[in-house]
């Protein structure tokens, strides 16, 4: 009996790389599973798994999620800014900007 097979990619992105790995895998497969059949942790050995999140097509998802064909296995890198923070300091920053319109220079 044949193992029917599905296509799909391992993907991870550092700020100045990324690397999208296409893989056949057997049906069946889970993203964890996927992700160490790719090798990638080889390639970024700072990738891990208890730490980070993952998700397929921008969309979270556990390690144990079975793949579809076609199915891309997003690693996310934490994040090094919280994004309210940055968002209430950028909205903080433009209040100060308008009232006061800063020093003049000379």
């Amino acid at each position: 009996m044949d193992v029917v097979t599905i296509q799909i990619e391992v993907a991870y992105a550092k700020l100045m790389e990324q690397l999208i790995i296409p893989l056949t895998v057997p049906e069946n497969t889970t993203a964890e599973q996927a992700i160490e059949l790719s090798k990638i942790k080889m390639r970024f050995p700072e990738i891990d798994l208890t730490q980070q999140k993952i998700g397929i097509f921008s969309k979270p998802c556990a390690l144990s999620t079975v793949l579809q064909a076609g199915d891309r296995v997003e690693i996310y890198r934490p994040l090094i800014a919280d994004p309210k923070a940055v968002r209430k300091q950028r909205a903080d920053e433009g209040k100060k900007m308008k009232k006061g319109g800063g020093e003049i220079a000379t």
